[in-house]
């Protein structure tokens, strides 16, 4: 389906559905529901594109749907999703440091996906909507339903949060 002014809809899913089920694994920690989710995004998508505007931010629209959707499953389950234990696969390239170093690092960002994982709902989607894929506030106040201003405050108090878990302890680079 093509919409004027806009790509044909299997254009839109190439596009953007690796961000989007990145976003939903991010936020719901497993990847089964992230891709159930990620599925109902894009067939609500499919169904409201042609009432898209020419001038509409596809991506904005497509992240909003997918936060409300994760909103709904969050409190239809009625509890909040516990810390995932699983570590990410070592990234490929050496690390400069050796395996002491990768293992230090891969250690940390666990915790820190875990830090992330306890987040209250809107404070975890708004740090991930900001820090990971690098959306405006604007934007992020329009996914939650709030303002900017309170876009912003759930990104900060997700941030403040995460440092005072770590102790101050600094994190180690990834070369």
């Amino acid at each position: 389906m093509s919409v004027m002014g806009q790509p044909p809809f299997d254009a839109v899913v190439a596009t953007h559905h690796a961000e989007i089920h990145r976003y939903l694994l991010r936020t719901t920690a497993r990847a089964s529901e992230a891709e159930d989710l990620a599925q109902e995004t894009f067939l609500r998508a499919y169904r409201a594109y042609r009432t898209l505007t020419p001038d509409a931010n596809v991506r904005a629209w497509l992240f909003a749907i997918a936060t409300n959707l994760t909103r709904n499953h969050f409190r239809a389950e009625g509890r909040r999703r516990r810390a995932h234990a699983e570590v990410r696969a070592s990234r490929a390239a050496a690390v400069a440091d050796g395996p002491e170093h990768a293992a230090l690092y891969n250690e940390a960002r666990a915790r820190v996906e875990a830090l992330v994982a306890r987040l209250p709902l809107k404070q975890r989607l708004a740090f991930v909507l900001r820090r990971i894929h690098d959306l405006d506030y604007d934007t992020i106040a329009r996914s939650l339903d709030c303002s900017s201003e309170s876009a912003r405050a759930h990104v900060f108090q997700a941030l403040r949060k995460i440092r005072v878990s770590l102790d101050g302890r600094e994190l180690p680079h990834q070369e």
